[in-house]
């Protein structure tokens, strides 16, 4: 006969090998000490009693230690990273903002869990006010925030400090899982709009229909053309007088019309072309016209009459 024996130790070994145990949970504010340990609020990662360093090191776990936290009373969990092994017996240390997204009250059990994570390839975030499109470069501000991170969840609300303000940003997605270690990573990150952003209004402009006075030909104005010494000067004393223009009176030939062609046809371009008339030919013309070079006679400086 064969004993079930021979099983229990490898069942057993299952069960060393992961680390689960309940600890009363405290926001970080409630961590006694002469340093400020607001470090711990920038990121999502826990402080617990020397006493889990203790049973970690006798277990075979993986590295960096990743931890599953949830809570029992209200079916919220969440991952997180371990910062230091400091804190009280029965006490582990928690960022305010994951005692949030747990639903945790000061001195509440949370449920500790080591657990494996696949490495993060994509995350997309979505802020929860407008007020994170007034930073410059977002995507530098979060990689440099996410640096104080070891793990992010889908569904978290984590919260990053940039330029002593916080700003909320809700974990949207996560790939390849709901739960991925963001630790030593290459991740693609995205931003979806902010929870009450609303896309200012175009207002279209339409065009306004000319007026009867607009359509009018008799009020179209007349091109003029180049007038020279219009405009008006200026004296090196300052004075103004005599500075006034004073142009020439205008021609009414000088002012030149549009004529309206009144043989266009709709599909067929007429190029009009002005025909000058041809100057009258005078007699000074004719002379000109038959002018032939080097055909006059010359003068001599040597008087023919003067003996030699």
């Amino acid at each position: 006969m064969f004993s079930f024996n021979m099983f229990e130790p490898h069942v057993g070994r299952v069960f060393q090998n992961r680390f689960s145990t309940q600890y009363r949970c405290y926001s970080v504010s409630m961590l006694a000490g002469p340093n400020d340990r607001s470090d711990v609020e920038k990121g999502g990662k826990i402080i617990m009693p020397p006493s889990a360093l203790d049973q970690l090191s006798r277990l075979n776990i993986t590295y960096p230690m990743l931890f599953k936290l949830t809570n029992k009373n209200s079916d919220r969990m969440t991952h997180c990273g371990v910062l230091e092994f400091v804190a009280d017996e029965g006490i582990c240390y928690l960022p305010h903002w994951m005692m949030q997204n747990l639903l945790l009250e000061e001195g509440g059990l949370v449920q500790v869990e080591s657990v494996n994570l696949m490495v993060a390839t994509y995350s997309k975030f979505q802020p929860q006010s407008p007020d994170f499109l007034d930073i410059t470069n977002p995507k530098a501000v979060l990689e440099n925030a996410l640096r104080n991170f070891a793990c992010l969840t889908t569904g978290d609300v984590i919260a990053i400090n940039y330029n002593e303000k916080i700003y909320e940003l809700r974990v949207m997605e996560t790939k390849p899982d709901k739960a991925v270690s963001i630790i030593e990573c290459d991740m693609n990150v995205d931003f979806d709009a902010p929870l009450g952003y609303k896309e200012p209004e175009r207002h279209m402009q339409h065009p306004e229909e000319p007026t009867e006075e607009e359509t009018d030909p008799s009020n179209y104005e007349m091109d003029i053309g180049f007038r020279a010494f219009t405009g008006s000067g200026n004296r090196l004393d300052g004075k103004k007088k005599g500075i006034e223009p004073s142009p020439a009176p205008l021609d009414p030939s000088d002012i030149k019309r549009g004529i309206p062609n009144y043989d266009f046809k709709m599909g067929r371009i007429t190029f009009i072309r002005n025909s000058r008339q041809q100057p009258r030919k005078t007699e000074t013309d004719d002379t000109i016209s038959n002018f032939i070079a080097f055909s006059g006679e010359g003068q001599s400086l040597r008087k023919k009459d003067r003996k030699p």
